[in-house]
């Protein structure tokens, strides 16, 4: 007789789910790779879990950004993409657009991630990492999560924006209620957002009159020499930006060094390759942890403006496909020892910024903050280690992200 129990299709977007996937997404893959599902919010929607069927959907320009070609009525009740935008009127960004408008969005911010751009940033990023680790260092025990990772991407986003400094600790608390960091409810969320954008066009206005080399003066000199970018435009583009360069960076800063405290071997390996000022291991490093347990779970909505075909799998105009990264990134048809944690894998075409023209424009940040905010950990703080039991920790809600609500660690204290 069959083993129905081996092949029962799991049940998804439980607490149990959130907080290990990957045996779920795995069942995806062999049986249901393109799969139709209601989640959590009632939406329908196809998963894409399979890596060569991920890679073609990221890729597929009959798979539109803008919800507003879902077939249903949800983007209209903010079930589809983030919560609050359209009540906020933040809805004209790089997440929801296409081409032409995506391509003379992105070209206006593109000059802020160009490699020379990051690495003049680069002294910052450590000056912030550093000076979060002091505040906590002679503890000998902290929450990563709270005290570290995700102050320093808002911080380091807020500098590049041109955010005043007296303001940066108003933009932090919103965006902690913005990914309900603090366990705030969804009306909660909304009202952070709107006061994100309230004080983004006051921010845009004040920026008017005293230019600087920040990337909302960028934004404003580009409108101002025949882009025609409104000011809805560029609040919401400071806005994505603000969101997306600090979410992603917090969960692979705190899902990274999980990771590491989870395979103390691999940890070994980085920590004497650090302290002997290498950086080949450390780069590959990253690129391993975005693809092991990576900050982005499921990439943004997309909506089917025609009729296409995915693994097989025939699907309508105006449905939801959502391509699940963390799936594809632990496909054993792409990657050997798909589940193994291997810091030095060279063939390493992970999705966790995803592909084609939508790909991450912060990653080269990103990359950076997680290569800074690893290394100067594992020097300043050598015997780190998890301070709970793993089935103790709770991973935050959510479609899209993935990433612990806290990571409690203890240390020798530094004098």
């Amino acid at each position: 007789m069959p083993d129905t129990h081996r092949t029962a299709q799991p049940e998804l977007f439980t607490w149990e789910f959130a907080a290990d996937p990957y045996p779920a997404y795995a069942w995806l893959r062999e049986h249901a790779p393109v799969h139709r599902t209601t989640l959590p919010s009632g939406v329908e929607a196809w998963l894409v879990t399979r890596y060569a069927d991920a890679r073609q959907a990221l890729a597929d320009g009959r798979l539109s950004k803008n919800p507003a070609h879902h077939s249903g009525q949800a983007h209209k009740t903010g079930r589809v993409g983030i919560p609050g935008e359209r009540q906020a009127d933040l809805m004209t960004h790089l997440l929801n657009i296409d081409p032409p408008d995506h391509t003379r969005l992105r070209r206006l911010v593109s000059k802020a991630f160009t490699p020379r751009r990051v690495a003049e940033f680069e002294p910052r990023v450590q000056q912030l990492t550093d000076r979060l680790i002091d505040d906590f260092a002679q503890r000998g025990s902290a929450d990563l999560i709270h005290e570290f990772a995700f102050p320093l991407p808002i911080y380091a986003i807020c500098d590049l924006l041109g955010v005043p400094p007296e303001d940066q600790d108003d933009l932090r608390d919103w965006a902690g209620a913005m990914i309900r960091h603090h366990g705030g409810q969804r009306g909660g969320v909304g009202r952070a957002v709107k006061k994100i954008r309230t004080y983004l066009l006051e921010l845009i206005h004040r920026k008017r009159a005293d230019l600087g080399d920040d990337l909302i003066s960028g934004l404003i000199r580009a409108s101002d020499h025949g882009e025609h970018l409104t000011e809805n435009e560029a609040a919401a583009m400071a806005f994505i930006l603000l969101f997306a360069g600090f979410e992603t960076t917090i969960n692979l800063i705190g899902n990274g060094t999980y990771a590491l405290l989870r395979n103390p071997a691999q940890r070994a390996l980085l920590q004497e390759s650090v302290q002997r000022g290498e950086k080949e291991l450390l780069a590959t490093a990253v690129e391993e942890l975005l693809r092991y347990d990576g900050p982005v779970e499921l990439a943004t909505w997309r909506f089917a403006t025609h009729p296409l075909s995915i693994g097989g799998v025939d699907i309508p105009v105006g449905d939801p496909v959502l391509v699940v990264l963390a799936a594809a990134d632990r496909d054993p048809a792409r990657f050997a020892g798909e589940n193994t944690l291997d810091l030095a894998r060279k063939d390493n075409p992970h999705l966790g910024f995803g592909h084609g023209i939508h790909y991450c424009i912060g990653a080269p940040l990103a990359r950076m903050e997680g290569q800074f905010a690893l290394a100067t950990l594992l020097t300043r703080l050598p015997d780190l280690q998890l301070a709970a039991d793993p089935a103790e920790l709770r991973w935050r809600g959510g479609l899209i992200m993935r990433g612990l609500r806290e990571l409690p660690v203890s240390f020798t204290p530094e004098n």
